[in-house]
């Protein structure tokens, strides 16, 4: 229901902004003559002006990008490219996937839902995600206008993610605005032999600053301890399913690529937990969010703070699960 009334909205803003343009035209008033500040140059197609300010800088009024067909997830990459492509050119910025979707929002709210524990919450048990419908051919995307872009690029660069490990804690913030936490698993508080890396890797998440360097819409799954593909994973409920095709986000901290990356978990009873090899686990459905949060090159700082204010701002300490206390206490007794 909310998405057909954000569908019914989005159709009355474009109408509404139709029939401004048509008496403007009717009563002879040119964009030109407006303040001086726009003239009409061009009309592209039959839901889009361009407007050229004086100085040349173009905007535009936004444009909408029927869904011809069903979209799934396993079709959904190739489909927002293919916008992306479409309207690039004829948009008078640069368009991305992130730009695209930020501008559509309920976009990632469905992706979101695909989360196989929010579809068992609604009995509903999901074999193969990749099959399951994220967009109908009823739906219409808006490419946003110059303006409404810029508005949003400006938040993306603004944008930065937090990770506090004791805390199992992620945090996406714009400026000092904190947008979403979320909970996450860790890196195991142990040292192990990886077939993959062929030695023994240190288990514990690393900390540091750094950028999002990579992203892997298409992961391939791998056993880092005895380097065997798997193609299905066990939930929680005991069930197995296929790997969700959901994007992996890699990490660049310390300006070293450690191979840290930002993930979902199949296993959300883990989150909370020094369970992993070192990635950072996240639920299924708040991996889209950070993936539509976290473009190549935003920044995220990984700490390792015992002490945290609660939401009434008291000072709470929590558990030491790498043990650095005892590791400093241990260094401060060889100095002395």
């Amino acid at each position: 229901m909310q998405l057909i009334q954000q569908k019914m909205i989005l159709n009355r803003i474009y109408y509404l902004e139709v029939l401004v343009f048509i008496l403007l035209q009717s009563c002879g008033v040119k964009r030109e003559n407006i303040a001086n500040t726009e003239r009409l140059v061009t009309v592209h197609d039959a839901d889009s002006v361009v407007l050229e300010s004086p100085s040349g800088a173009k905007a535009s009024f936004p444009r909408y990008a029927s869904v011809e067909r069903n979209i799934t997830i396993a079709d959904y990459f190739d489909f927002v490219d293919s916008l992306v492509e479409r309207y690039d050119s004829i948009v008078p910025y640069t368009l991305s996937e992130h730009l695209l979707v930020r501008a559509n929002p309920w976009v990632i709210d469905v992706l979101a839902d695909t989360d196989y524990y929010r579809m068992i919450e609604r009995d509903s048990f999901v074999y193969d995600q990749k099959k399951m419908i994220v967009l109908h051919e009823t739906d219409s995307l808006v490419v946003p206008d110059s303006i409404a872009a810029s508005r949003i690029l400006n938040k993306m660069n603004k944008t930065w993610i937090d990770v506090n490990i004791p805390e199992f804690k992620l945090r996406i913030y714009q400026d000092s605005t904190l947008l979403y936490t979320f909970p996450i698993r860790v890196g195991q508080s142990r040292e192990r032999y990886l077939v993959m890396g062929d030695r023994i890797t240190d288990m514990r998440t690393i900390t540091g600053k750094g950028k999002i360097v990579r992203v892997d819409r298409n992961p391939t799954f791998y056993n880092p301890v005895n380097g065997i593909q798997f193609f299905t994973t066990k939930r929680d409920d005991e069930k197995r399913t296929l790997m969700p095709l959901i994007p992996w986000i890699e990490t660049e901290i310390n300006g070293i690529r450690n191979g840290q990356m930002i993930h979902p978990t199949t296993n959300p009873k883990t989150l909370g937990k020094a369970y992993s090899n070192g990635c950072i686990g996240v639920k299924e459905a708040d991996a889209w969010v950070i993936y539509y949060y976290a473009p190549l090159g935003t920044p995220i700082t990984i700490r390792y703070d015992l002490k945290v204010r609660d939401s009434v701002e008291n000072e709470i300490i929590l558990k030491d699960i790498y043990g650095r206390s005892r590791l400093k206490s241990q260094v401060g007794e060889k100095i002395k």
